[in-house]
């Protein structure tokens, strides 16, 4: 008998209905539990979702201090990434089989991270797109963070991606500029650790190898074989 259920709107995939959950608390519990359903597709959304739930729980000067600490450490993180010297241009795959790229809050995410987002728009759900698409707009970063997978189980699919002829023509796979980060852990999860994603995909684009706080846990740069790279081995 739960005073507070929360569920999400915003992907069907990821998560059952709010009508399925409706139905389930008019099974399970007493009324009077409170149902909050979050739908994020941009950051403010994000903080708004935190207030909704900080709301639920009485607890909304709490959620307020959450989002005020959460919103100075992105600022932080673009005066930070302002001062470097270039703007990589960035390609997120969401999915590889077929292409998706990313869209709600991925393109600002990508821009506070002090890189140039291709493809993905925001505000709108993520877009399949297609391998002329992709070769296209010849990113000088590929970020490859499916959706619900970690860093292991992307590692074991990434193959794919290398079985179209255009893989490697694209810049980034010339390069070696094409990276695979935790998507379960990051980027696809709108609450606090979205600080933690920007704060990563930073570290992707403008820190030395070797020298990132994330990384061989939360990202791994492949080599043009779609191997991984260890830390500081080039």
């Amino acid at each position: 008998a739960p005073d507070v259920v929360v569920t999400q709107t915003q992907c069907k995939v990821c998560a059952v209905s709010p009508d399925d959950v409706e139905d389930a608390i008019r099974e399970l519990s007493a009324s009077g539990t409170r149902l909050v359903a979050l739908e994020p597709h941009r950051l403010a959304d994000i903080w708004e979702d935190i207030r909704k739930v900080a709301s639920a729980m009485e607890a909304s000067a709490a959620g307020e201090t959450l989002i005020a600490s959460l919103q100075d450490r992105l600022e932080r993180l673009r005066a930070w990434t302002a001062s470097r010297d270039t703007r990589p241009s960035v390609v997120t795959v969401e999915w590889m089989d077929p292409l998706m790229t990313a869209g709600n809050w991925m393109p600002e995410i990508i821009e506070i991270a002090g890189g140039r987002s291709l493809l993905g728009e925001s505000g709108k759900h993520s877009p399949w797109m297609s391998w002329d698409e992709l070769a296209q707009a010849d990113p000088q970063v590929l970020l490859i963070s499916p959706c619900g997978f970690d860093v292991r189980r992307t590692l074991e699919e990434v193959h794919i991606l290398g079985h179209d002829p255009r893989w490697g023509s694209l810049q980034a796979v010339r390069t070696g500029r094409v990276y695979v980060a935790d998507g379960n852990a990051f980027f696809h999860r709108p609450g606090p650790r979205i600080v933690e994603s920007a704060e990563l995909l930073a570290e992707i684009l403008h820190v030395p190898p070797g020298e990132g706080r994330y990384e061989g846990s939360g990202w791994i740069r492949l080599d043009l074989q779609g191997e991984r790279v260890d830390p500081g081995t080039g």
